[in-house]
């Protein structure tokens, strides 16, 4: 047995006895006991929201969750420093490969993201965007030799042995046979450029086992990398900003980079992810309303479903496992959910009226009804702000589409943990037929 699948075992199990003490999981409809949730048009002091006023409403709404679950969105401070440190062709003569370092401060110090942009070359700019983040390095998006192998921290979700990214991993996310894949020559033959980088250049992301010096990783470690730019967190406030809502935060900066790229169109920009950087994805889509397009895939608790459902993923088990991902005033609603004064169908209506997809799958810790059911609450936003919300179907068999309306909309799908060929397939299309609405 290896080092790395050893420590993985030893996670899993520290994993599953924090959690099972912490609170049974449920997976028993029957056992979800009632729950109400607030409505997205009606202020906090109980005044119905006027259409001028929607606004308002958003900044309120985004503003609790700062304040309870996210922690504070950092300010945009100097801004971004691009540099290309790469070009060249790829996918056959088919594309041109970029490789665009950024840094956050002018003299180009301290910590830095590379992107990688991969644009069609049968299409004239500026061409729609696919942004994404990857988790296992740009490396495994395509087999280019030429795509840099980062030197980032990772934290071995992928087999990466020591922390390190591994070479062997090249290009591993456009073969068949993966659960996840980056289909980049598909995309560029639809006309479409992808931007992605590694998460794990923004902040670390240990597990919940880890500790070093007696101090646990997620509670000192993942504080660093982009961390550095904002200071010393203040160990008073229990809002301090999360690795969340700074992976979120660089992939608004990332928009900053697309909008000043005249290669790229930022009329046109589909933010997607899965798992925990869908997450992300959401956070950054509902925060900044330049995105067009959010199409976060199977988010798990904390993302898209339902807290207050109590199915699956909990806020209990969410605050104890991933503590680096939620501020401390969100842990008082551990064994607590009908105190929230949110749930996660407000912050989809921040997204409004936006186009926003969400795609689940049949795995019960990732509750695809609690999806179905945050979506269906936030529908009425859209409807508000004059677009048609997700259509009126009942809780959708698997594959069955017809819960996708032309603005907002879900489905889900049997199958394994990731972006599969279908979930590219559907998001392509629902964000195309925005692209013809604007016509």
């Amino acid at each position: 047995m290896t080092k790395n699948r050893f420590f993985l075992l030893v996670a899993a199990a520290l994993f599953l006895a924090v959690t099972a003490s912490a609170q049974s999981v449920n997976y028993d409809e029957a056992a979800v006991a009632p729950y109400t949730l607030q409505d997205p048009l009606v202020f906090a002091n109980g005044k119905k929201v006027k259409k001028s006023q929607w606004q308002e409403r958003r900044a309120e709404i985004l503003d609790m969750f700062q304040h309870e679950m996210y922690g504070m969105l950092p300010p945009k401070g100097d801004g971004i420093f691009l540099e290309t440190i790469e070009e060249g062709p790829t996918l056959h003569g088919q594309g041109t490969r970029r490789q665009v370092r950024m840094w956050f401060r002018p003299d180009k110090t301290g910590t830095k993201v590379d992107w990688l942009i991969v644009t069609p070359d049968n299409v004239e700019g500026p061409v729609p965007v696919v942004l994404m983040y990857n988790y296992a390095g740009n490396h495994t998006v395509l087999p280019d030799e030429e795509i840099l192998v980062s030197d980032a921290w990772f934290a071995g979700l992928f087999g990466e042995q020591d922390h390190k990214a591994s070479e062997a991993d090249r290009g591993k996310y456009n073969r068949d046979g993966e659960k996840t894949v980056y289909p980049v020559g598909t995309l560029a033959a639809r006309g479409y450029a992808i931007v992605t980088a590694t998460y794990n250049e923004v902040s670390p992301d240990p597990y919940m086992a880890e500790v070093k010096d007696g101090v646990k990783l997620q509670d000192s470690f993942a504080y660093t990398g982009i961390f550095d730019l904002w200071g010393p967190r203040d160990p008073s406030r229990d809002d301090n900003t999360t690795s969340l809502m700074a992976w979120a935060w660089v992939l608004m900066r990332a928009m900053d980079m697309i909008e000043s790229d005249p290669a790229l169109d930022q009329n046109k920009v589909i933010l997607t992810g899965y798992s925990r950087l869908a997450k992300a994805a959401l956070i950054a889509g509902a925060f900044d309303d330049r995105f067009p397009v959010v199409v976060p895939v199977q988010t798990g608790g904390g993302g898209v479903p339902l807290a207050k459902r109590n199915y699956g993923e909990s806020v209990a088990t969410e605050v104890v496992s991933f503590r680096h991902w939620y501020c401390r005033a969100y842990d008082k609603y551990a064994d607590n959910t009908d105190a929230m004064p949110f749930d996660q169908h407000l912050l989809l209506s921040c997204i409004a009226p936006r186009g926003l997809l969400v795609e689940g799958f049949d795995e019960g810790w990732f509750d695809t009804k609690g999806e179905y059911l945050a979506v269906k609450a936030a529908s009425p936003a859209w409807k508000f702000l004059g677009k048609k919300g997700m259509p009126n179907v009942e809780w959708p068999d698997d594959y069955d589409m017809s819960g996708i309306g032309p603005f907002l909309g879900y489905y889900h799908r049997k199958g394994e943990h990731g972006i599969a060929p279908l979930d590219w397939q559907l998001m392509l299309d629902f964000a195309e037929g925005i692209w013809k609405a604007r016509k």
